[in-house]
């Protein structure tokens, strides 16, 4: 699972938006978030680098979980990577659960490549994306469930749009995220992709892609309003950057074969004035975009 958009908001690299170390971040958080994305990069890496077979890589994930369930049981971590984990978890009492959610997704990478319907995507994005977003609350103290809700509508639109806007880089690794019944509801092919060909139907068929990411995004955007500080602040950058890759998105017509879109200083300088001086980011409707609705 190298998902969630690569906007550089946090971390270039497998979790290109994990926030590693974020200067935004108040300063009690770094270790613990650092410790958490050693952790899932790690075991991202099991599943997506080397040449090594699905079956070594679900052992090496596997010995993971089992490293966890060990510590579950109060014993002493040896691993460097969970010995650096444990005093995170349990200072700020981390459910064990998320990370072998975690790793659940990166197991699934390892033996499935093709989703049916948009359900199995998003039980695919609930284990993959929505951790992440849950342990950030945690570690800040949050506990409020509404919170918590929006946090999954905000790391699963993430999920969705660096899907959207990976199809060929995941068609490289023999991945297709996007809904198989959706795609043949457009008549679009495997041979397509494989061609990088964006014609009329495609661009109808990631419109809609994009619209349900930009509802997704809008539903969990409250989440940047509602959280104070720094945690806030990183959260309406985070949003604000979907926010932005989608309007690329819509406005390339979903053509990602010929350039994948990119933030550059004139977003990243709209999006810091937004986050800074506004406490209202939101993900605007893809369709306005066709009237000038996102030229600033």
């Amino acid at each position: 699972m190298k998902k969630h958009i690569q906007t550089n908001l946090m971390n270039p690299g497998h979790y290109e938006n994990f926030p590693v170390g974020s200067i935004f971040l108040p300063a009690r958080l770094r270790a613990p978030i650092r410790a958490i994305y050693a952790f899932a990069r790690s075991a991202d890496d099991f599943a997506d680098e080397g040449d090594d077979s699905a079956e070594i890589r679900l052992a090496k994930l596997a010995e993971y979980h089992e490293f966890l369930h060990a510590m579950e049981r109060g014993e002493a971590a040896e691993h460097p990577i969970f010995k650096a984990l444990q005093p995170h978890i349990r200072e700020f009492s981390l459910p064990y659960s998320l990370f072998h959610d975690l790793l659940s997704a990166f197991e699934q990478d390892c033996t499935k490549t093709r989703y049916a319907h948009f359900g199995e995507v998003m039980d695919y994005c609930k284990r993959s994306a929505n951790p992440i977003g849950r342990l950030l609350l945690k570690l800040y103290g949050d506990e409020d469930a509404k919170h918590q809700a929006w946090s999954d509508g905000v790391c699963a639109a993430l999920q969705l749009i660096n899907f959207l806007q990976d199809v060929a880089v995941d068609w490289q690794k023999n991945r297709i995220y996007l809904p198989q019944d959706e795609m043949a509801k457009y008549g679009i092919s495997e041979r397509q992709i494989a061609e990088g060909r964006s014609d009329a139907l495609w661009q109808q068929f990631m419109k809609g892609q994009i619209e349900r990411a930009r509802r997704m995004l809008q539903a969990g955007a409250p989440l940047g309003r509602a959280l104070h500080g720094r945690l806030g602040f990183e959260m309406r950058l985070i949003i604000l950057g979907g926010e932005r890759i989608l309007m690329q998105l819509h406005e390339s017509r979903g053509d990602i074969f010929q350039q994948r879109p990119k933030l550059g200083f004139k977003d990243w300088s709209s999006m810091l004035w937004r986050a800074t001086y506004t406490r209202k980011p939101h993900a605007r409707n893809a369709a306005s975009c066709g009237s000038g609705g996102c030229g600033h």
